[in-house]
């Protein structure tokens, strides 16, 4: 049963659809033709609706979901790590901050 979907083929993060736990081996599903994902070792707990790392990503490297990028990783992110605020700096309001 899918844990997690994946809205792009192209993205770097899962959301998920119901509480993870740490320890869990998490089934995602890809949301354009609902084929099964990948399945991934949860390594923190990740709430519903937030997002899972489904690859390794670097500090500095732009956080892909919907196919493009949110944010860029202000630290290292290992596969199956909580993705949110405290690791990812969000790129959808810079014009906000700029004024």
């Amino acid at each position: 049963m899918p844990r997690f979907a994946i809205h792009n083929r192209e993205d770097n993060v899962g959301v998920a659809i119901e509480d993870i736990k740490a320890g869990d081996e998490a089934q995602g599903v890809y949301i354009e033709d609902r084929s099964m994902g990948p399945v991934i070792k949860a390594l923190e707990d990740i709430p519903l609706g937030h997002k899972i790392a489904l690859r390794d990503i670097k500090a500095g490297e732009r956080v892909i979901k919907y196919g493009r990028p949110i944010g860029v990783a202000t630290r290292d992110i290992r596969v199956g790590e909580h993705v949110h605020v405290h690791n990812v700096k969000s790129i959808r309001w810079g014009n906000l901050a700029r004024r």
